[in-house]
């Protein structure tokens, strides 16, 4: 794995980061329930097979950074500023890391196979679900850590039956499945401009 940043790699990455607050603040209009579509998954998982798995965490921090600036957490905020922080800058930064790191052991391990053409597509598909995934488990992480007593209230007048279920189903049910078939439909679409970015980053 290569971690050494060149002014091609900055830029890059710059890019990148523009791109992940752009979309953030777009997807903020589109809504499943009560909380918003992150259509930023895209660019974190191109930019941490591109770049490493450190990148990848830059990106998903800058994702968190963009949900507060964008309004999209000040239902949480208006509950448990400390507890906000750190859940949404957390599962952005470590789906962004996880996506990298699923990315650079499936594709290393492509390319040590002997006698066969060098293949990516399982690597980005795994990374294009393991970041949805795991920006979903720690929102519910920090759900059940900081923010029970709320949600627990929030269930009961949504009519839920537990407050398990409300998370599972109305916090970040359509958002979540919405996300992971976003990014496994467009995993072509990925491939390629990872293979567009890689030509240009050796050039």
């Amino acid at each position: 794995m290569n971690n050494k940043l060149t002014t091609k790699h900055l830029v890059g990455l710059a890019v990148l980061t523009a791109v992940v607050i752009v979309l953030q603040f777009l997807g903020s209009f589109i809504r499943f329930g009560v909380f918003s579509i992150s259509l930023v998954l895209i660019p974190i998982v191109v930019g941490a097979a591109l770049y490493g798995p450190l990148a990848g965490a830059w990106l998903g921090l800058a994702f968190g950074v963009a949900v507060l600036l964008s309004g999209d957490a000040a239902a949480f905020l208006a509950i448990n500023v400390p507890g906000t922080l750190i859940t949404v800058l957390v599962k952005g930064a470590l789906a962004g890391l996880c996506a990298g790191a699923v990315y650079y052991v499936l594709a290393d391990q492509a390319s040590r196979q002997p006698g066969a053409k060098h293949n990516n597509y399982p690597a980005v598909i795994a990374a294009a679900i393991v970041c949805p995934v795991v920006n979903t488990g720690i929102f519910l992480l920090g759900c059940k850590l900081f923010f029970m007593d709320t949600i627990n209230a929030w269930a009961e007048g949504a009519g839920f039956a537990s407050a398990g279920k409300f998370m599972i189903f109305g916090l970040v049910g359509g958002n979540f499945l919405f996300e992971l078939l976003f990014n496994i439909i467009l995993s072509p679409l990925i491939l390629r401009i990872i293979a567009i970015g890689k030509k240009e980053t050796r050039s």
